[in-house]
């Protein structure tokens, strides 16, 4: 063999053992990309199978019934019988021009704002005492929480009881020599809707104070001890770390407070039925009324939307200007330079 005959024969195998290594070094990448494939693949299964369930429900019972309502809305229907009588949007013209539900539309609203105003110092007040070492801490905090976590129908029933003229609320105040301040309490239509607003404070300020302490349970010890080496008050130390550290759940408790007082009915309708003349009518004690008692389910219907639509652009707009500050990742307004 002479040596160009050597030459070639080692370069083709030089080109085989390369081939075969290029070979070997593309299948473990093919293998790679099927891999991730796969993996990418198993990733959306359980996704699916994780989140299926609940949206599922969501649809079945957010989504439809508000669709259905939706389309009811456009019907003069008394609940019985098809839907025959097309009216479109006279349903909606009619609730709007209604002096009763826009009574009722300003009624929530007030109830929003006293609730607000009354139970966040109040509930403050009271997580900041109860956050402090004193003796029946834990007793105190069950007795405050207890009638949040009593059912609608049973406080109601109860206040409403208590309220009743000659009843022990009128009883308490003749006892004591005060029996000249006696009223009609859920009679009188000046008082009726602030009475109603004594029972939500008592029923709900619970769910404030919780949630205020176990905020408070989140503010680093470590910033109090600086501030009480700095010569710093007791109201300096609340105003200036309490209270600012303690400010998303403060948001968050009134978002929940919001939403709550937009669609509130249980209490109400227990108490008064939205009475005495109409002066603690509400969105919801409206719709049933129309609904139920007088079986306008067309009518009831266009209430109920605008109901959820008024709840969705006050509960939007909460999260856009109010919410925003909470989460990092929300894009935030462009500042406009001049």
């Amino acid at each position: 063999m002479d040596v160009t005959t050597h030459a070639d024969a080692t370069t083709a195998g030089s080109r085989t053992a390369a081939g075969r290594g290029s070979t070997r070094s593309a299948a473990p990448a093919g293998r790679r990309r099927r891999g991730s494939v796969t993996m990418a693949w198993r990733k959306r299964l359980e996704i699916t199978f994780f989140v299926a369930p609940a949206l599922t429900l969501f649809v079945l019972f957010i989504v439809v019934p508000v669709v259905q309502a939706g389309r009811y809305s456009l019907y003069r229907w008394n609940g019985l019988g098809p839907m025959v009588d097309f009216v479109g949007l006279e349903n909606y013209a009619n609730a709007l021009r209604d002096q009763i539900f826009t009574d009722a539309v300003m009624h929530n609203l007030i109830i929003v704002v006293l609730s607000i105003v009354i139970q966040l110092p109040l509930g403050l007040a009271i997580a900041l005492l109860l956050n402090r070492e004193i003796r029946g801490r834990t007793v105190l905090r069950v007795v405050i929480f207890v009638p949040y976590v009593l059912a609608e129908v049973v406080a109601g029933v109860v206040w409403f009881m208590l309220l009743q003229p000659g009843g022990a609320m009128d009883g308490m105040l003749e006892a004591v020599g005060l029996g000249g301040l006696t009223r009609l309490w859920l009679g009188d239509p000046e008082i009726a809707l602030y009475t109603v607003m004594v029972v939500l404070t008592w029923k709900y300020l619970g769910l404030a104070i919780i949630l205020f302490l176990a905020g408070l349970q989140g503010v680093p010890t470590d910033l109090y001890e600086a501030a009480q080496l700095d010569g710093a008050s007791w109201w300096q130390v609340q105003r200036r770390i309490t209270i600012p550290l303690l400010g998303p759940t403060i948001r968050t408790w009134a978002f929940l407070s919001m939403i709550g007082s937009l669609q509130l009915f249980d209490m109400v309708w227990i108490l008064t039925k939205g009475g005495p003349a109409n002066s603690t009518m509400t969105m919801a004690t409206y719709l049933i009324n129309q609904g139920t008692d007088r079986s306008l389910y067309g009518y009831a219907s266009a209430v109920a939307v605008l109901l959820f639509g008024i709840s969705l652009v006050l509960a939007a707009a909460y999260q856009i200007f109010v919410l925003r500050r909470d989460n990092p990742d929300a894009p935030q307004p462009r500042k406009v330079r001049r």
